[in-house]
């Protein structure tokens, strides 16, 4: 169907990048493979999450909920589409991290408009990531299981949500630092339905689901927003870090999320435990 929209050769074309990120190697190893490939990169959205599924640890002894994440890369004129796998802080962070040197390479380039788009949620107002005192100080504090919640999928979910948006937000900081002229911004995309068929009684869910959350289509919207409208690219300073909600408004994140102390907090620890698992 993209073809016959005028999808192709000389005007844009859809490839598909092995992006597993369930071992955080393969985050890394992905992004080297596209800098091989590609000479730029002009858009990158960090997409999707996990939002069920049981506790689980990678090998590398880390939350597999703070670990994968889904990913759509757009460069001038390749887009590589949905990197299988799911949610939400580690591959993300690894594959921005490795994709960096060729973001601000873009960045360069006459007219360029490079911009880091990161799915958030509302979940990160919510749930354990509304508590005080949260902290990122070791790795024992991404490996929470909130066993005795009702519902600890949700709390894990949560936590990475608010992840998402300290990541953004420091990164913004690190970039704007070295003079980069790259935009930053997580986002909201909605209550959206794509998980309806993971939930228990999933034919239930579904149709409840149908009834009270967006269709993907319709959740994609803020993400494109972010990813290309020409209103960022007029005032980048305003979208700088800012926390976009459907469709495109600029909205205040939680006080959590706001909290400078903790961004930074986030950054170094996650620096460190990836340094000594040799990523």
């Amino acid at each position: 169907m993209l073809h016959q929209e005028g999808l192709g050769p000389g005007n844009g074309e859809v490839v598909w990048l092995k992006a597993d990120f369930s071992e955080l190697e393969n985050a890394r190893d992905a992004a080297e493979l596209f800098m091989r490939l590609e000479q730029r990169l002009d858009v990158l959205v960090n997409n999707a999450a996990q939002l069920t599924g049981p506790f689980e640890k990678t090998k590398d002894g880390l939350s597999r909920h703070m670990t994968v994440k889904c990913v759509l890369l757009s460069c001038y004129d390749l887009m590589l589409l949905k990197g299988a796998t799911f949610s939400s802080h580690f591959g993300p962070y690894i594959l921005t991290r490795t994709l960096l040197p060729l973001l601000v390479k873009t960045s360069k380039e006459p007219g360029s408009d490079v911009r880091i788009v990161t799915l958030s949620s509302l979940a990160h107002r919510t749930s354990r990531a509304a508590q005080p005192l949260i902290e990122f100080r070791e790795l024992k504090d991404f490996n929470e299981e909130f066993r005795d919640d009702v519902y600890p999928d949700w709390s894990r979910y949560c936590m990475t949500k608010l992840a998402n948006v300290l990541w953004m937000r420091e990164l913004q900081k690190h970039l704007d630092a070295s003079g980069a002229a790259i935009t930053c911004i997580p986002i909201n995309p909605g209550t959206v339905n794509t998980f309806a068929s993971r939930m228990p009684f999933p034919f239930i869910a579904s149709i409840l689901f149908a009834i009270f959350f967006d269709i993907p289509e319709v959740g994609a919207y803020t993400s494109c927003f972010a990813a290309a409208s020409p209103a960022i690219r007029a005032n980048p300073e305003k979208y700088k870090g800012a926390f976009l909600e459907p469709v495109g408004i600029i909205t205040e994140p939680s006080e959590n999320a706001k909290d400078d102390k903790l961004a930074k907090e986030l950054w170094e620890t996650t620096e460190s435990i990836l340094a000594n698992v040799g990523i």
